[in-house]
């Protein structure tokens, strides 16, 4: 049940969204006078406050207020008492952002997430006003939306943050390079006229791209039938072991046909050794746990001969693994699965991430 609440903008509101673009294509649409964010790498959150009714929205419109109860009191202590903002949830570890602390908190219950947000607390990152009191400002251009949203967080202090802004296309490629080391994955561009459209890509993001070549260690079947889901990439570490890393899945229909035939010569028979297979000590194995947003989901691996070798595209690294589903580019049959290590890996200067919030 949504809470009792009376705003001129009322949950549930799907965010404006952002496409991919390079940074030339991106700076030529918004033109000079575009506003740049850093783009955080946490979960997307509408925040909708009337008085002490506060609810947290997600990308996907599922509430996700029971799962953060120290952003629900920043909230109420340093958002406007009727206000509808939309930003980011993050949660800032040792070395920068660490988003596997923040699945850690899709938790059903409750004990394990108050332990956890007192443990590993998050904080709020605002990026865009949505209304105020009894005004909605989802047709007001970008441009005041940020004027006014500085003006309502101009007292506000951490765990609530004000996203840094520039208009300098230069000083964005600055943050482009340098917030990687903490943890962001690129720079968002935002045409200064533009209103706020839900569900709507109208905002561009440029993030980074890297290759990796990867050991093909497993793949998962399709929801649809007998082909090829995703393939389940692996990198040797420097005991040789061989460690789970992501996978790369986007693949059209017939493509994923093809695959089966593929990877059939790679099958290992029954009862056949496999480093996945297991115990794996403090790693987690590439199958067999559920997702903390689809219990249903099946995660179930079928292992292969790890020989094969994949060159894929990827973002960036969130600890040992690919943050986000790595982009199959070819195979690469002239690497040695032995080669296949994390250093090849291309690894950002650190950078401090409060330096990134005072920016």
């Amino acid at each position: 049940m949504l809470p009792r609440m009376d705003l001129p903008v009322m949950p549930p509101v799907k965010p404006m969204l952002a496409k991919a673009s390079t940074f030339e294509s991106a700076a030529a649409a918004v033109g000079a006078s575009g506003q740049w964010e850093p783009k955080w790498d946490g979960f997307r959150c509408i925040v909708f406050r009337d008085g002490d009714e506060v609810e947290l929205g997600s990308r996907n419109e599922r509430p996700m207020t029971r799962y953060f109860p120290e952003v629900v009191d920043a909230v109420r202590e340093h958002l406007p008492p009727r206000c509808v903002v939309d930003g980011e949830i993050v949660i800032a570890g040792e070395v920068g952002l660490d988003f596997e602390a923040l699945l850690q908190r899709i938790h059903p219950a409750d004990s394990r997430v108050r332990m956890l947000a007192e443990a590993t607390p998050a904080s709020f990152v605002a990026f865009d006003l949505l209304a105020i009191g009894d005004e909605s400002l989802l047709d007001r251009p970008q441009e005041e939306r940020r004027a006014r949203l500085e003006q309502v967080l101009a007292t506000a202090r951490p765990p609530v943050h004000l996203t840094p802004a520039t208009r300098d296309a230069a000083r964005a490629r600055e943050w482009f390079t340098l917030f990687e080391g903490a943890g962001l994955d690129g720079v968002v561009a935002k045409p200064l006229d533009g209103p706020y459209a839900p569900d709507k890509r109208t905002m561009l993001k440029v993030k980074h791209a890297r290759t990796a070549d990867c050991v093909v260690g497993a793949f998962r079947w399709h929801k649809s039938g007998p082909v090829v889901g995703s393939l389940v990439l692996g990198l040797h570490d420097e005991q040789g072991r061989l460690q789970h890393v992501g996978v790369s899945a986007s693949f059209p229909m017939a493509r994923r046909k093809a695959l089966v035939a593929e990877l059939e010569p790679y099958l290992l028979p029954d009862g056949a050794d496999h480093p996945w297979l297991g115990e794996l000590g403090s790693e987690r194995r590439p199958g067999g746990e559920p997702s903390r947003w689809n219990r249903d989901k099946d995660t179930s691996f079928v292992p292969l001969r790890p020989e094969l070798v994949v060159e894929v595209a990827y973002d960036h690294m969130e600890g040992a693994r690919f943050r986000h589903t790595a982009q199959f580019r070819s195979w690469r049959p002239d690497r040695d699965a032995a080669s296949c290590t994390y250093a090849q890996l291309d690894r950002p200067v650190r950078f401090d991430l409060a330096e990134v919030l005072g920016a």
